[in-house]
């Protein structure tokens, strides 16, 4: 499930950003105990809280006292907005470098593998 090119807290918090950005946890719910996803992924819990306090100093998260994590109001938007940019920003160029390098046109991309 993980991979070893990236710190296993970043890897989780990717899983749950994709869970917001896909709509699986909206604003308002509530996400799993750190216990809970901690033996779900198989990892040590303190990875886990690692990974909910990086959403939290985000802003994308708050923890409710005695209760638990829930998504804050417009965390998708705020995600979309910066996934969008780091994609542009990091992957895309990659990417478009590889699609001229094989010399590759729009309708080779979109055409069923």
């Amino acid at each position: 499930m993980f991979h070893g090119d990236r710190p296993i807290y970043l890897q989780i918090r990717d899983i749950i950003v994709a869970r917001i950005i896909d709509r699986t946890d909206g604003d308002g719910d509530q996400l799993p105990s750190v216990r809970a996803l901690a033996v779900e992924l198989a990892v040590n819990p303190l990875t886990v809280a690692k990974a909910y306090q990086e959403l939290q100093a985000a802003g994308l998260v708050a923890a409710k006292k005695g209760v638990g994590l829930y998504v804050e109001a417009g965390a998708r938007a705020t995600l979309l907005r910066s996934e969008r940019t780091a994609f542009l920003r990091e992957e895309w160029p990659r990417i478009r470098t590889r699609v001229e390098r094989l010399g590759l046109s729009p309708s080779d991309l979109f055409a069923d593998a």
